[in-house]
């Protein structure tokens, strides 16, 4: 269905016309075995699996699911990918996909903005079996380039990062990597393939943690890598042997998200580019990260690779760590929680959700501010949410918004007075 339009896709693509006792929705296919009418059904499926022959059936479990498999192609088609491999958490589609392409003595560069966890499980846990590591500056193409060993195998990214939402410049990124041979891995969670498709830019992987915008009810762990037929191929052996599988249930969840991804995501995108245009003016904000801010680094970045900016804004407070505790505890919409992309609006300070352990001053060497907050907005209105963040900031602060009527427009402005 590449001919398709990506909001008809997200409802077909990946799933068969004419279904299961002719239903119009995927069944769950809710089995750990298959089984087989005779000796020679069993010598026919082994034959063709060990000459590589397409095979319209299961054999077992943790090797695949009918239900799962209609949530890869699905996946596979929205990212323009030619398979998916779908995993129990974003976290094993990373840890899978490092392992399938890493071995003892190789050499792996990260971007040192991409996700926290990532980083940890290259520097930590893979350098325990011999696997060195780089993190070099995010948007540093020199610096990544010059990292790069005869050892190097895998770039590891994420685009647009966590949580200062860095936009990795893809074209640079590949052109380097396919310069010299190596892998490109890009985690594409904050984008979705809505706004951004990270293998049309020529990436080889891309993640995504699906718990997240593509299941978008914050009801389902999940992930997927999405690439060509036969590296997922490879990735497929490596999660048969470690066993971190998806389960049907999930993977129904998952196909009935993604019908909406595109709905959901765009209603985010705006309501995102709302909220983070009203931050950058409160006086109370020291700074706002958000790719479709002109003040972004990356905003021109964004503008030629992304069709929307997504749905998560980071700001900083003019405040400490407890005042913008106390900003937080005053909003009345969003719930306060560590993930994102669903249609509940949620809200965090990342100082206390996943760095506090560390003291005020080790977070402040790795870039991390005491008042910085994570917004994940979810599809309620942009205007509540908005008026839910002024009375929030008002209270904090002690500043006063007053929304006003522009024009005859059915949307009210705010203008913020400074209270003295």
């Amino acid at each position: 269905m590449s001919e398709k339009d990506l909001s008809t896709q997200v409802v077909h693509a990946g799933e068969k016309r004419v279904k299961s006792h002719n239903a119009i929705t995927t069944p769950i296919s809710q089995t750990s075995t298959y089984t087989f009418r005779n000796t020679q059904d069993l010598v026919d499926y082994m034959e063709a699996k060990l000459w590589g022959d397409e095979i319209e059936r299961e054999e077992y479990g943790r090797y695949g699911n009918p239900t799962i498999a209609t949530a890869e192609a699905k996946l596979a088609a929205l990212d323009s990918g030619e398979a998916a491999c779908l995993f129990s958490s974003g976290m094993a589609a990373v840890t899978t996909t490092l392992f399938t392409l890493l071995s003892q003595g190789g050499h792996v560069i990260l971007t040192d903005d991409c996700y926290r966890r990532t980083r940890q499980f290259v520097t930590k846990f893979l350098a325990r079996y011999g696997v060195e590591s780089t993190q070099v500056p995010m948007g540093d193409y020199e610096a990544l380039e010059a990292a790069i060993r005869p050892n190097t195998k895998v770039i590891v990214s994420e685009s647009p990062t966590n949580p200062y939402l860095r936009v990795l410049d893809l074209e640079k990124l590949v052109a380097i990597a396919k310069k010299h041979n190596i892998k490109t891995v890009i985690d594409s969670t904050f984008a979705t393939p809505i706004n951004q498709r990270p293998l049309e830019f020529g990436v080889d992987f891309v993640v995504h943690s699906a718990t997240k915008y593509l299941g978008g009810h914050n009801d389902l762990l999940a992930g997927v890598v999405v690439g060509s037929d036969y590296m997922i191929g490879a990735i497929k052996e490596t999660q048969a042997m470690l066993g971190d599988v998806s389960d049907p249930n999930t993977a129904y969840l998952l196909i009935r998200g993604l019908k909406t991804l595109d709905l959901r995501v765009k209603r985010q995108n705006e309501t995102a580019d709302k909220l983070a245009h009203f931050l950058a003016k409160h006086p109370a904000v020291r700074r706002v990260y958000y790719p479709g801010l002109v003040s972004h680094p990356e905003y021109e970045v964004a503008i030629e690779q992304m069709t929307g900016f997504g749905g998560v804004v980071s700001f900083e407070l003019d405040t400490d760590l407890e005042g913008a505790g106390r900003f937080i505890d005053e909003v009345e919409i969003p719930y306060i929680g560590p993930s994102l992309g669903g249609v509940e609006t949620l809200i965090e300070q990342v100082a206390l959700v996943s760095y506090y352990e560390l003291s005020t001053e080790e977070r402040a060497e790795i870039g991390i501010s005491d008042s910085l907050i994570r917004l994940a907005v979810g599809i309620e209105s942009a205007d509540d949410l908005l008026a839910d963040l002024a009375q929030a900031l008002d209270k904090a602060f002690q500043t006063e918004t007053l929304f006003q009527n522009v024009n005859g427009s059915h949307h009210l402005v705010p203008v913020v007075i400074q209270r003295r």
